[in-house]
């Protein structure tokens, strides 16, 4: 069980993560100014939104099938060669112009139960986008929690390497009056030599930890804070899998894949009954005056000759039933196909169920682990700084050698990196357990008091019940910034306020 001291103690360790690198406040980045700009300014949030923003015309476009639709029609015919038959009687040119309107009436509920399946994409498409943000947002904390690690590594590295570089003196004033022999030099040597190494690992990482950071969220990181506690972890893992199996937005928009592919059901068989509509036409002709005179009495040839009309009009409606008695099994296929891919999604939303859990218990025990590791690894640095002082004090005086002063150094540096990387766990594996439990999004994190809340709803309305042909959006374009101009990180930290840590 976590209990509210644990919690408390998980708060403070993670606050501590700094190890005494705070720096002027009036330049320092939070982490919900990092995750601020994240959400506003990463490219990968911003592809799914637009991405949703598709998803969400295909209400539209599946509903169009059961509107009416107009059609006109346009021809300009030149006849280049008549029949000799009926040459005489035979227009040379003609313009046709025709308006057809057709108005669905029944389609076998194809369009009602392709629209509810577009509305379940809809609601899964706005779940993905929930778990892209809260993915984004767990890639943020742990970048950010890196670099606060690499700056304190660095720290202590360094720290290190001067210990070891005034011991390396020390020891060879001493070689030099006889007290110490060339073994003892070479061994000081030696560990100062990997010490510098390990600085050159430290300064790699934590470049590596800030370009990391600046790839999510689009600015260098200046000088980062502490983190704040982080609300609502659960006191057991059972808690946190309930919440997780009804908020987790992977699993939900599995579950709403699956109802979508139900409505595809019904939708494949609809081909099977029968199509009802009513239609109207009207059809114009106009031969341009090139229709032949006609003949009023064919049988008289005294009768003259009389002007031939030269247009023609006709206008028709009707209602149309179309029964389709055979269709070589295509109907019967596509929702036996159908059928198959509503299982397929039924089953993803197992293994999307077994996933969460598995996700959740495994959050939960990394955040145990590290809670436990912080303790004993401040009972370690505890004990090694008592170590060292003692070993100091008796090497002072013949009883220890300057091998053993190396190693109480040495074992007091890794408890100190221990420490410092078990905080940095415990609060990434608190932030990835809150993910998991669908509690780490932008409203949960307070990004709506900063008024940059993406409604998703705002253009699922804006595009719903848009009827016009010619309606378009303007032209796309990226609005995530590039991090081109960005400068180079380097392995710099922040300006120490108080004294560094020293061994």
């Amino acid at each position: 069980m976590m209990r509210g001291g644990v919690v408390k103690k998980l708060a403070l360790s993670c606050s501590a993560c700094a190890l005494a690198l705070a720096a002027s406040p009036a330049q320092a980045d939070t982490l919900q100014e990092a995750l601020t700009q994240a959400y506003t300014n990463n490219p990968t949030i911003e592809g799914a939104r637009a991405n949703l923003r598709a998803t969400d015309e295909n209400v539209q476009i599946e509903r169009s099938a059961g509107l009416p639709s107009a059609e006109a029609t346009a021809a300009a015919t030149e006849f280049v060669r008549q029949s000799d038959a009926n040459r005489a009687f035979s227009p040379e040119r003609a313009l046709t112009v025709g308006v057809d309107l057709g108005v669905p009436l029944y389609s076998g509920g194809a369009v009602k139960n392709s629209v509810r399946a577009a509305k379940d994409r809809i609601e899964a498409g706005r779940a993905d986008l929930r778990g892209t943000e809260s993915a984004i947002f767990t890639r943020v904390v742990a970048a950010y929690m890196d670099v606060l690690r690499g700056q304190a590594l660095v720290a202590l590295s360094a720290n290190q390497v001067d210990v070891l570089g005034v011991n390396v003196q020390a020891t060879s004033d001493r070689f030099e009056i006889g007290d110490l022999t060339r073994t003892d030099v070479a061994q000081s040597q030696a560990r100062l030599a990997i010490a510098q190494g390990d600085l050159r690992s430290a300064q790699a990482n934590l470049i590596a930890a800030r370009e990391d950071y600046i790839a999510l969220v689009g600015e260098a990181p200046t000088d980062l804070q502490a983190p704040p506690p982080l609300p609502g972890l659960p006191a057991s893992a059972e808690t946190a899998v309930d919440v997780a199996l009804e908020n987790n937005p992977d699993l939900i928009a599995a579950r709403e894949r699956a109802a979508a592919f139900g409505y595809d059901i019904e939708v494949a068989g609809a081909s099977r009954l029968p199509r009802i509509s009513v239609f109207a036409g009207y059809d114009y002709q106009n031969f341009l005056g090139t229709s032949p005179a006609r003949v009023f009495d064919p049988d008289d040839p005294s009768v003259p000759l009389v002007p031939a009309d030269q247009t023609t009009a006709a206008a028709q409606a009707g209602v149309s039933l179309r029964v389709p008695i055979f269709q070589g099994g295509r109907p019967a296929a596509l929702q036996r196909q159908a059928t198959a891919r509503a299982t397929a999604a039924l089953e993803q939303v197992i293994a999307a169920e077994r996933d969460v859990i598995a996700q959740v218990r495994s959050a939960y025990s990394s955040l145990q682990a590290s809670l436990a590791i912080i303790e004993s690894s401040q009972s370690a640095v505890d004990a090694a700084a008592l170590s060292l002082e003692g070993v100091r004090a008796e090497n002072s005086i013949g009883n220890r050698t300057i091998l053993d002063v190396l190693n109480a150094e040495q074992e007091l540096l890794q408890s100190r990196v221990q420490l410092v990387t078990a905080r940095r766990n415990a609060y990434v594996a608190g932030f990835s357990l809150l993910a998991a439990m669908g509690r780490a999004e932008a409203r949960d994190l307070g990004l709506g008091d900063e008024g940059v809340l993406y409604d998703p709803l705002t253009n699922y309305e804006r595009v719903s019940g848009r009827i016009w042909d010619w309606d378009r959006d303007p032209a796309p374009e990226a609005t995530s910034t590039s991090t081109a101009t960005v400068p180079a990180q380097t392995a710099d930290i922040p300006e120490i306020a108080d004294e560094p840590v020293s061994n």
